[in-house]
């Protein structure tokens, strides 16, 4: 029997603190990233963005979640938003400052580094995480792994298809 909690009832509180979850991204493939405003891999918002233009229509969410675990996001939530919208172009959901890392590690997270397939600890801002149309983590990818690499829009596109092929 599996304990483990489900991707979209784990509690959450988006970037303008709305307690939330992800169930109204149920069926979509999610693209999870912890991100932050002053780390060297900054410049993978872009990325990022641009992966949200090119897939959102077909069924891909990618979801922002700032951490300070590295020091690399010392802002708040109002300014987090405000430096990726300005400087980004961000549009993708971003969530409120979480631990991805430690003992207070995000329930979130938790589930992710304690995946028996792709777990282990989030060692540094930018790790990725693709969570297929069923909520079940499928890939991980560290954070000098550009969002946009033909690996990651390749494993994207591949479960972006498996749901066209069933429909």
């Amino acid at each position: 029997m599996n304990t483990a909690p489900n991707i979209y009832q784990i509690g959450l509180t988006d970037i303008n603190g709305r307690e939330t979850n992800l169930s109204e991204y149920s069926g979509r493939v999610l693209f999870v990233v912890n991100i932050a405003s002053k780390c060297g891999f900054t410049p993978h918002y872009e990325g990022l963005q641009e992966l949200h233009e090119r897939y959102h229509g077909k069924g891909l969410v990618v979801c922002g979640f700032p951490s300070n675990d590295f020091f690399g996001e010392q802002s708040q939530e109002d300014e987090i938003y405000k430096f990726c919208t300005f400087n980004y172009g961000v549009t993708f959901p971003l969530f409120a400052k979480v631990h991805v890392q430690g003992k207070e590690t995000h329930p979130l997270f938790r589930l992710f580094v304690e995946n028996s397939r792709h777990g282990g600890s989030v060692k540094w801002n930018f790790s990725k995480f693709l969570i297929d149309r069923k909520g079940e983590l499928q890939d991980r990818f560290a954070p000098f792994t550009k969002p946009t690499s033909g690996r990651v829009t390749k494993m994207i596109e591949r479960f972006l298809d498996q749901h066209s092929k069933t429909t």
